[in-house]
Protein backbone atom coordinates (compact mmCIF):
# COMPACT_ATOMS: atom_id res chain seq x y z
CA UNK A 1 0.00 0.00 0.00
CA UNK A 2 1.26 3.36 -0.90
CA UNK A 3 -0.16 6.36 1.09
CA UNK A 4 -0.53 9.74 -1.38
CA UNK A 5 -0.05 12.62 0.70
CA UNK A 6 -0.97 15.66 -1.81
CA UNK A 7 -1.18 15.38 -5.53
CA UNK A 8 0.62 18.05 -7.10
CA UNK A 9 -0.68 18.40 -10.77
CA UNK A 10 -2.58 15.91 -13.45
CA UNK A 11 -1.63 16.50 -17.51
CA UNK A 12 -4.86 17.71 -17.87
CA UNK A 13 -4.50 20.91 -15.44
CA UNK A 14 -2.83 24.08 -16.42
CA UNK A 15 -2.13 25.38 -12.99
CA UNK A 16 1.55 25.83 -11.48
CA UNK A 17 2.31 22.37 -9.33
CA UNK A 18 1.84 22.75 -6.03
CA UNK A 19 4.23 22.11 -3.34
CA UNK A 20 4.43 17.80 -2.76
CA UNK A 21 4.31 16.34 0.57
CA UNK A 22 5.56 13.14 1.86
CA UNK A 23 9.50 11.69 1.53
CA UNK A 24 9.11 10.56 -2.21
CA UNK A 25 8.10 11.58 -5.40
CA UNK A 26 6.18 9.79 -7.69
CA UNK A 27 5.61 10.34 -11.24
CA UNK A 28 2.81 8.00 -12.87
CA UNK A 29 2.12 8.37 -16.44
CA UNK A 30 0.39 6.82 -19.50
CA UNK A 31 2.23 7.35 -22.71
CA UNK A 32 -0.16 7.36 -25.80
CA UNK A 33 0.83 4.10 -28.79
CA UNK A 34 2.17 6.92 -30.96
CA UNK A 35 4.52 8.36 -31.81
CA UNK A 36 6.50 4.99 -31.31
CA UNK A 37 9.65 6.98 -30.39
CA UNK A 38 8.01 8.86 -27.30
CA UNK A 39 8.09 5.86 -24.93
CA UNK A 40 12.37 5.50 -25.43
CA UNK A 41 12.57 9.18 -25.08
CA UNK A 42 10.41 9.24 -21.85
CA UNK A 43 12.17 6.22 -20.81
CA UNK A 44 15.86 7.79 -21.48
CA UNK A 45 15.09 11.17 -19.66
CA UNK A 46 13.54 9.13 -16.64
CA UNK A 47 16.75 7.23 -16.52
CA UNK A 48 19.42 10.62 -17.01
CA UNK A 49 17.71 12.11 -13.50
CA UNK A 50 18.16 8.79 -11.83
CA UNK A 51 14.66 7.67 -11.46
CA UNK A 52 13.53 4.46 -10.16
CA UNK A 53 10.99 2.27 -11.59
CA UNK A 54 8.47 1.10 -9.26
CA UNK A 55 5.65 0.01 -11.67
CA UNK A 56 5.62 -0.46 -15.24
CA UNK A 57 4.71 3.68 -14.86
CA UNK A 58 5.23 4.42 -12.22
CA UNK A 59 8.82 6.19 -11.19
CA UNK A 60 10.02 7.66 -7.85
CA UNK A 61 12.53 9.95 -6.80
CA UNK A 62 13.82 11.68 -3.47
CA UNK A 63 11.63 14.41 -2.74
CA UNK A 64 13.81 17.32 -3.21
CA UNK A 65 12.87 21.05 -5.30
CA UNK A 66 15.56 19.70 -7.99
CA UNK A 67 13.73 16.06 -8.13
CA UNK A 68 10.32 17.50 -8.61
CA UNK A 69 11.58 20.02 -11.37
CA UNK A 70 13.06 17.08 -13.61
CA UNK A 71 9.82 15.20 -12.78
CA UNK A 72 7.84 18.48 -14.29
CA UNK A 73 9.98 18.44 -17.07
CA UNK A 74 8.76 14.67 -17.92
CA UNK A 75 5.56 15.71 -17.05
CA UNK A 76 5.35 18.10 -19.31
CA UNK A 77 7.10 15.93 -22.17
CA UNK A 78 4.56 13.44 -21.60
CA UNK A 79 1.41 15.90 -21.66
CA UNK A 80 3.07 17.55 -24.59
CA UNK A 81 2.54 14.13 -26.92
CA UNK A 82 -1.18 13.56 -25.57
CA UNK A 83 -0.44 11.47 -22.84
CA UNK A 84 -1.48 11.61 -19.20
CA UNK A 85 0.60 12.30 -16.33
CA UNK A 86 0.25 12.41 -12.65
CA UNK A 87 3.31 14.04 -9.81
CA UNK A 88 2.59 13.20 -6.26
CA UNK A 89 4.14 13.20 -2.70
CA UNK A 90 4.31 9.88 -1.17
CA UNK A 91 5.05 7.71 1.93
CA UNK A 92 5.15 4.31 1.48
CA UNK A 93 3.06 2.92 4.61
CA UNK A 94 3.25 -1.26 3.09
CA UNK A 95 3.94 -3.33 0.56
CA UNK A 96 7.40 -1.55 0.70
CA UNK A 97 9.61 1.15 2.58
CA UNK A 98 12.00 3.61 2.85
CA UNK A 99 14.75 1.51 3.10
CA UNK A 100 14.17 -0.91 0.17
CA UNK A 101 13.55 2.27 -2.13
CA UNK A 102 16.71 3.48 -1.50
CA UNK A 103 18.45 -0.22 -2.25
CA UNK A 104 16.19 0.16 -5.33
CA UNK A 105 18.69 3.41 -6.08
CA UNK A 106 21.69 2.02 -5.20
CA UNK A 107 21.30 -1.38 -6.95
CA UNK A 108 20.53 0.71 -10.19
CA UNK A 109 23.27 3.14 -9.40
CA UNK A 110 25.88 -0.36 -8.83
CA UNK A 111 24.85 -1.81 -12.32
CA UNK A 112 26.28 1.50 -14.05
CA UNK A 113 29.49 1.62 -11.65
CA UNK A 114 29.88 -2.10 -13.11
CA UNK A 115 30.39 -0.75 -16.15
CA UNK A 116 32.78 1.96 -15.59
CA UNK A 117 34.41 -0.65 -13.56
CA UNK A 118 34.93 -2.52 -16.28
CA UNK A 119 35.70 -0.30 -18.53
CA UNK A 120 38.33 0.95 -16.69
CA UNK A 121 39.76 -2.53 -16.29
CA UNK A 122 40.15 -3.10 -20.13
CA UNK A 123 41.58 0.51 -20.19
CA UNK A 124 44.40 0.09 -17.67
CA UNK A 125 46.69 -1.90 -20.16
CA UNK A 126 46.72 1.37 -22.65
CA UNK A 127 44.78 4.03 -21.87
CA UNK A 128 43.75 6.37 -24.12
CA UNK A 129 43.17 10.40 -23.35
CA UNK A 130 39.60 10.13 -25.56
CA UNK A 131 38.79 7.06 -23.54
CA UNK A 132 39.53 8.01 -19.74
CA UNK A 133 37.63 11.59 -20.62
CA UNK A 134 34.92 9.63 -22.23
CA UNK A 135 35.02 7.67 -18.97
CA UNK A 136 35.12 10.25 -16.57
CA UNK A 137 32.17 11.91 -17.98
CA UNK A 138 30.18 8.42 -17.84
CA UNK A 139 31.65 8.67 -14.37
CA UNK A 140 30.38 11.93 -13.47
CA UNK A 141 26.75 11.45 -15.07
CA UNK A 142 26.16 8.56 -13.06
CA UNK A 143 27.09 10.34 -9.75
CA UNK A 144 24.73 12.98 -10.64
CA UNK A 145 22.10 10.48 -10.25
CA UNK A 146 23.32 8.00 -7.72
CA UNK A 147 21.00 9.35 -5.28
CA UNK A 148 22.13 7.44 -2.15
CA UNK A 149 25.84 6.82 -2.46
CA UNK A 150 25.97 2.93 -4.21
CA UNK A 151 27.99 1.01 -2.75
CA UNK A 152 30.73 0.93 -5.99
CA UNK A 153 30.58 4.56 -6.47
CA UNK A 154 33.93 5.05 -4.49
CA UNK A 155 35.14 2.08 -6.20
CA UNK A 156 34.42 3.36 -9.61
CA UNK A 157 35.96 7.02 -8.51
CA UNK A 158 39.01 5.46 -7.53
CA UNK A 159 39.47 3.23 -10.32
CA UNK A 160 39.02 6.04 -13.38
CA UNK A 161 41.51 8.16 -10.32
CA UNK A 162 43.96 4.90 -11.34
CA UNK A 163 43.86 5.29 -15.27
CA UNK A 164 44.17 9.09 -15.18
CA UNK A 165 47.17 8.40 -13.14
CA UNK A 166 48.46 6.01 -15.26
CA UNK A 167 47.61 8.06 -18.28
CA UNK A 168 49.60 11.10 -16.78
CA UNK A 169 52.66 8.81 -15.76
CA UNK A 170 52.96 6.87 -19.18
CA UNK A 171 51.86 3.55 -17.33
CA UNK A 172 54.10 3.56 -14.51
CA UNK A 173 52.33 2.73 -11.35
CA UNK A 174 52.54 4.84 -8.94
CA UNK A 175 54.33 3.74 -5.47
CA UNK A 176 52.15 3.99 -2.49
CA UNK A 177 52.92 7.01 -0.14
CA UNK A 178 55.18 7.16 2.73
CA UNK A 179 56.76 4.15 4.52
CA UNK A 180 55.33 4.09 7.90
CA UNK A 181 52.30 3.04 9.07
CA UNK A 182 50.06 5.42 11.20
CA UNK A 183 50.52 5.81 14.44
CA UNK A 184 49.05 5.56 17.86
CA UNK A 185 45.49 7.36 18.49
CA UNK A 186 46.68 10.25 21.27
CA UNK A 187 50.01 10.42 19.17
CA UNK A 188 51.24 14.39 18.74
CA UNK A 189 51.48 15.71 15.54
CA UNK A 190 54.84 18.04 14.97
CA UNK A 191 54.67 20.84 11.94
CA UNK A 192 56.28 24.02 11.20
CA UNK A 193 54.36 27.33 12.99
CA UNK A 194 52.88 29.71 10.29
CA UNK A 195 50.02 26.87 9.25
CA UNK A 196 48.74 27.39 5.77
CA UNK A 197 46.69 25.44 3.31
CA UNK A 198 48.86 22.02 3.30
CA UNK A 199 49.44 21.41 6.77
CA UNK A 200 46.11 22.80 8.14
CA UNK A 201 44.39 20.25 5.39
CA UNK A 202 46.72 17.63 7.10
CA UNK A 203 45.54 18.05 10.61
CA UNK A 204 42.02 18.36 9.76
CA UNK A 205 42.38 15.02 7.95
CA UNK A 206 44.59 13.21 10.79
CA UNK A 207 42.00 14.94 13.23
CA UNK A 208 38.46 13.83 11.49
CA UNK A 209 39.18 10.68 9.70
CA UNK A 210 42.80 9.23 11.14
CA UNK A 211 42.65 10.53 15.17
CA UNK A 212 40.35 12.18 16.57
CA UNK A 213 42.50 12.52 19.59
CA UNK A 214 45.61 13.43 18.04
CA UNK A 215 47.65 16.66 19.51
CA UNK A 216 49.56 19.02 17.35
CA UNK A 217 52.55 20.88 17.93
CA UNK A 218 53.41 23.99 15.92
CA UNK A 219 57.77 24.47 16.15
CA UNK A 220 60.25 26.28 14.58
CA UNK A 221 62.00 23.53 12.70
CA UNK A 222 65.59 25.08 13.00
CA UNK A 223 65.40 25.07 16.75
CA UNK A 224 63.10 21.45 17.06
CA UNK A 225 64.84 18.60 18.28
CA UNK A 226 62.63 15.89 17.53
CA UNK A 227 60.99 13.85 20.25
CA UNK A 228 60.43 9.75 21.18
CA UNK A 229 56.72 9.13 19.69
CA UNK A 230 56.40 12.42 17.82
CA UNK A 231 55.24 12.53 14.35
CA UNK A 232 56.36 15.08 12.05
CA UNK A 233 54.31 15.93 9.06
CA UNK A 234 54.48 18.44 6.35
CA UNK A 235 58.35 19.17 7.38
CA UNK A 236 61.71 18.12 6.12
CA UNK A 237 62.43 14.45 7.10
CA UNK A 238 59.19 14.41 8.60
CA UNK A 239 57.31 10.61 8.42
CA UNK A 240 54.61 12.43 6.56
CA UNK A 241 55.46 15.28 4.35
CA UNK A 242 55.75 15.94 0.43
CA UNK A 243 56.24 13.09 -1.90
CA UNK A 244 57.34 12.84 -5.39
CA UNK A 245 54.82 14.86 -7.04
CA UNK A 246 52.36 14.71 -3.91
CA UNK A 247 52.13 17.31 -1.21
CA UNK A 248 51.56 16.18 2.23
CA UNK A 249 47.37 16.09 2.65
CA UNK A 250 47.59 14.76 -0.78
CA UNK A 251 50.21 11.70 -0.06
CA UNK A 252 47.78 11.26 3.26
CA UNK A 253 44.59 10.65 1.47
CA UNK A 254 46.15 8.44 -1.18
CA UNK A 255 47.43 6.27 1.79
CA UNK A 256 45.05 6.33 4.35
CA UNK A 257 41.77 7.25 2.53
CA UNK A 258 41.68 6.14 -0.98
CA UNK A 259 38.16 5.31 -0.86
CA UNK A 260 37.23 8.62 -0.52
CA UNK A 261 36.08 10.54 -3.57
CA UNK A 262 35.60 13.54 -1.72
CA UNK A 263 38.96 13.34 -0.22
CA UNK A 264 40.34 13.30 -3.18
CA UNK A 265 38.61 16.28 -4.75
CA UNK A 266 39.89 18.04 -1.82
CA UNK A 267 43.45 16.80 -2.50
CA UNK A 268 43.31 18.06 -5.95
CA UNK A 269 42.76 21.45 -5.03
CA UNK A 270 45.31 21.31 -1.77
CA UNK A 271 47.32 20.26 -4.36
CA UNK A 272 47.46 23.14 -6.39
CA UNK A 273 47.39 25.67 -3.95
CA UNK A 274 50.01 24.32 -2.49
CA UNK A 275 52.09 23.32 -5.27
CA UNK A 276 51.40 26.09 -7.74
CA UNK A 277 51.71 23.73 -10.69
CA UNK A 278 48.52 23.80 -11.39
CA UNK A 279 48.68 20.19 -12.00
CA UNK A 280 44.78 19.34 -11.49
CA UNK A 281 43.41 22.44 -13.01
CA UNK A 282 41.52 22.79 -10.31
CA UNK A 283 38.63 26.07 -9.95
CA UNK A 284 38.15 26.31 -6.44
CA UNK A 285 41.69 26.48 -5.62
CA UNK A 286 42.28 30.44 -6.24
CA UNK A 287 39.10 30.40 -3.64
CA UNK A 288 40.45 28.00 -1.17
CA UNK A 289 43.86 30.18 -1.22
CA UNK A 290 42.29 33.60 -0.61
CA UNK A 291 39.68 31.64 2.52
CA UNK A 292 43.43 30.29 3.83
CA UNK A 293 44.87 33.35 3.33
CA UNK A 294 42.18 35.12 5.21
CA UNK A 295 42.36 32.72 7.98
CA UNK A 296 46.14 33.28 8.11
CA UNK A 297 45.51 37.11 8.71
CA UNK A 298 43.13 37.03 11.12
CA UNK A 299 45.12 34.84 13.76
CA UNK A 300 48.22 34.74 14.62
CA UNK A 301 48.10 31.88 17.23
CA UNK A 302 48.60 28.82 14.87
CA UNK A 303 45.81 26.77 17.82
CA UNK A 304 43.04 29.41 16.33
CA UNK A 305 44.24 29.04 12.52
CA UNK A 306 43.36 25.52 13.16
CA UNK A 307 40.50 25.58 14.61
CA UNK A 308 39.03 27.87 11.59
CA UNK A 309 40.72 25.80 9.30
CA UNK A 310 38.52 22.63 10.76
CA UNK A 311 35.63 24.07 9.85
CA UNK A 312 36.87 25.61 6.53
CA UNK A 313 37.49 22.22 5.42
CA UNK A 314 34.81 20.44 7.18
CA UNK A 315 32.27 22.68 5.00
CA UNK A 316 34.26 21.58 2.06
CA UNK A 317 33.66 17.92 2.88
CA UNK A 318 30.18 17.75 3.59
CA UNK A 319 29.70 19.94 0.52
CA UNK A 320 32.18 17.35 -1.89
CA UNK A 321 30.12 14.60 0.00
CA UNK A 322 26.91 16.31 -1.28
CA UNK A 323 27.53 16.45 -4.98
CA UNK A 324 28.52 13.66 -7.16
CA UNK A 325 32.28 12.75 -8.11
Amino acid sequence: MIHFDIMCDSSESSQPFAPASGRWLLLIHQIPAKPDYLRVKVRRRLHHIGAVALKNSVYVLPHTDDALEDFQWVHRMVADAGGEATICGASFLGGIDDAAVRALFRDQADEEYREVLHKARALASDPAESDVARLRDELSRIGARDHFQADLAAEAALAVRRIEDLLATGGEDEPTPFGVDLPPPGSTWVTRAGIQVDRMASAWLVRRFLDPIARFTFVSPDDHLPQTGEIRFDMFEGEFTHQGENCTFEGLVKRFTPSDPALQRIAEIVHDVDCKDGKFARDEAAGLASMVRGIAASHAEDADRLDAGMVLFDGLYAAFRAEPA
